[in-house]
């Protein structure tokens, strides 16, 4: 998910059932009995997606248009089967990252720009509680500014934790808020410029975390202390994965151009390394087992243990990669233009949901979309 840099605020409004189309839906219906990939056009700004396999549902977080006569920020309640839009719930603020808290019946939506998060009710497609984060602070040029940005949000469901990287150029902070109170019970700092990435390995009371200078940090969630931090050996380590099978991390290493040239700037004589590409590595020591090249752009990654792929989507090259999680190897390549993003995986009927976001020639405003891929 690439984070917004303007800021605006959605009208709150109450969740409204979206009219259907008899005809869309039943043709919807044939694709996905028929194992074809399907995509619809949704709305504006579409970032993450989860799979409810509770309620049978796919939500899917839009943050709206920017300026006037913009789309409100709101989150699209999907037929998992068709993609036909079964609610629309109004967000207070725009809406980006996302976890679910299916045993809950808890959706919480990340306000990266609002420093907040939202949290909804999947039973009654209602906003119950929205939570702020941080309070603005003067930054250098005395503009009143929230002191961090937030992009993913990582649940921790038996301690009642939400675990979210708060990202700031000079030092990056992890907010650990309490699911059952709502108040930020501790940020802890010391993460460095930019820390994005984030996952858990919960039977080992382990949170990793990574940052703009390619490196990994290990919090103990018992203390919520720094206990090691290691060189990933990777450019730009965005997103992550734990794989407690293997006792294994996976990393997507970006490869963007403007990033590289912003650790330049961090790092003087730092010697850019290769980037597009998922890094392989003990979760322990750090040390690398593999590194498999991926196509232009990598962003998002979802591990499928229970039928041993990885899911990696390249923003650059306009698929969707997968990889056999036991050897990394490539088994299949799927073209979703322009942008694919983020995924939702609904692992017991095998079928892998991406956001797909609009590029530069697509007309100014225009809807994007998420693409249902059965297999």
């Amino acid at each position: 998910m690439t984070l917004a840099l303007a800021a605006a605020l959605a009208g709150c409004a109450q969740p409204s059932a979206a009219p259907g189309n008899a005809a869309n839906n039943a043709t919807a219906a044939a694709k996905a009995q028929s194992g074809e990939v399907q995509r619809k056009s949704l709305a504006q700004g579409l970032y993450e997606l989860t799979y409810s396999a509770r309620q049978n549902a796919v939500f899917a977080v839009s943050s709206g248009g920017f300026g006037d006569g913009a789309d409100p920020s709101k989150v699209l309640r999907l037929d998992p089967a068709t993609l036909a839009v079964q609610a629309e719930i109004a967000l207070p603020a725009k809406g980006f990252g996302a976890v679910l808290d299916d045993s809950a019946n808890r959706l919480y939506v990340g306000s990266t720009i609002d420093a907040a998060v939202l949290v909804i009710d999947t039973t009654t497609n209602q906003v119950v509680r929205t939570v702020q984060l941080a309070t603005k602070v003067k930054n250098k040029e005395g503009k009143e500014v929230y002191p961090h940005g937030f992009r993913q949000l990582v649940l921790d469901a038996p301690n009642q934790r939400i675990y979210l990287p708060g990202l700031s150029m000079e030092d990056s902070a992890l907010y650990v808020l309490n699911t059952r109170t709502s108040a930020v019970d501790k940020v802890v700092p010391g993460f460095g410029p930019l820390a994005t990435g984030a996952a858990l390995d919960a039977a080992r009371s382990r949170l990793f975390v990574s940052n703009l200078l390619g490196e990994i940090l290990t919090v103990d969630t018992r203390s919520l202390q720094i206990v090691k931090r290691y060189d990933s050996g990777g450019d730009q380590p965005l997103n992550l994965e734990y794989d407690s099978a293997s006792n294994q991390l996976l990393v997507v290493d970006q490869g963007l151009a403007k990033l590289t040239e912003g650790r330049k700037k961090l790092q003087p004589g730092y010697q850019p390394r290769p980037g597009n590409r998922l890094l392989v590595l003990n979760a322990d020591t750090g040390a690398a087992v593999r590194s498999v090249a991926t196509a232009e752009g990598p962003v998002a990654l979802r591990l499928d243990p229970q039928h041993q792929r990885i899911y990696v989507t390249n923003r650059g090259a306009g698929n969707v990669q997968v990889f056999d999680s036991r050897s990394q190897t490539l088994l299949r390549t799927i073209a979703l233009p322009t942008h694919p993003n983020s995924l939702a995986l609904d692992a017991q009927r095998n079928v892998l949901y991406v956001s797909v976001k609009n590029g530069e020639k697509d007309p100014k405003g225009a809807p994007e979309s998420v693409a249902r891929i059965p297999f």
